[in-house]
C-alpha cells in the first residue's frame, strides 16, 4: 500500500496542498478528480519527491518522505508527467529500452503497439518531431516497462484526440493487471470510469471519496467549483 498521512506541500510561501490522508492498493486504478488549480499536480510532484513536502509517505510499510526522487523509484514509484520531457538525441527506442525493466526489444515493440504507435516511430527522437500526443504516448509505454509498484499518471488524457483515448485506457488497464497501483490525476469525468475506487480534490483538500459512479455525480453536481 501506499499512503499520504497529514500530506502538505508549500509553493511560494503558500500551502497548495492542505493536510491530506489517503490510501493507494495495488492492482487497483484510484482515481484523482478536481479542476484545475485543485492542487492534484502539486500532490503528485511532491509524492514523487520534486517538491518537498511535510507529513509522510509510506511505501509498502516503508516511510520514503526524505528518499530521493531516485531512491523512490528504485523503491518502485514513478511517474507520468502531465508535460513528458523532450530529449534531444534521444531516440524513442533508446528511450524506451532505458526505462524497460527487462531490457527487451520485443516488450518495447509490444508496449508501443499498445499504445497504438507504429514501429518506425522507434528511431525518431524524443523531441518537436513528435507530437505531444505522441510523446504522451510514448511515456506511458515507458511507465509500462519500468513494471512498477505504484504508477502516477497526470492527466494522461489532456491533448489527446478521442481515436487515440481507447489507446490510452488499454495501457491505463493493463498496467493495473500487471499489479501496478495506478494513480489516475485527471479534471476529465471519462476517464473515472476507467477507475476502481475515486477521490475528489478541491483548494487542496479531499472533499469526497467512493465509487467511481457517485463521485462523478459530486463532481458534476456540486454548487462550488471542484
Amino acid at each position: 500500500m501506499l499512503s499520504l498521512k497529514k500530506f502538505k506541500v508549500m509553493r511560494g510561501g503558500k500551502e497548495i496542498v492542505k493536510g491530506i490522508d489517503c490510501d493507494f492498493h495495488r492492482g487497483q486504478i484510484h482515481v484523482i478528480l478536481g479542476a484545475n488549480g485543485s492542487g492534484k499536480t502539486t500532490m503528485a510532484n511532491g509524492m514523487i519527491g520534486i517538491y518537498p513536502s511535510q507529513g509522510k509517505v509510506i511505501l509498502d510499510g516503508v516511510d520514503i518522505s526524505d528518499f530521493t526522487i531516485y531512491n523512490r523509484a528504485k523503491m518502485g514509484l514513478t511517474i507520468a508527467f502531465q508535460e513528458p520531457a523532450r530529449f534531444e538525441g534521444l531516440t524513442v527506442k533508446d528511450y524506451l529500452l532505458i526505462s524497460s525493466k527487462d531490457k527487451s526489444i520485443h516488450d518495447v515493440e509490444s508496449a508501443l503497439k499498445m499504445v497504438g504507435l507504429p514501429k518506425h516511430i522507434l528511431y525518431q527522437e524524443m523531441d518537436e518531431s513528435l507530437s505531444g500526443g505522441e510523446r504522451k504516448r510514448v511515456e506511458l509505454a515507458a511507465v509500462y516497462l519500468m513494471k512498477p509498484k505504484y504508477a502516477i499518471l497526470d492527466e494522461p488524457d489532456s491533448g489527446i484526440d478521442v481515436r487515440s483515448f481507447r489507446k490510452i485506457a488499454d495501457i491505463i488497464l493493463a498496467l493495473r493487471d500487471s499489479g501496478a497501483g495506478v494513480i489516475l490525476i485527471t479534471h476529465s469525468q471519462e476517464m473515472i470510469s476507467l477507475g476502481d475506487v475515486a477521490t475528489i480534490m478541491a483548494d487542496g483538500r479531499i472533499v469526497g471519496r467512493g465509487d467511481p459512479t457517485e463521485i462523478r455525480e459530486l463532481f458534476l453536481n456540486s454548487p462550488c467549483p471542484i
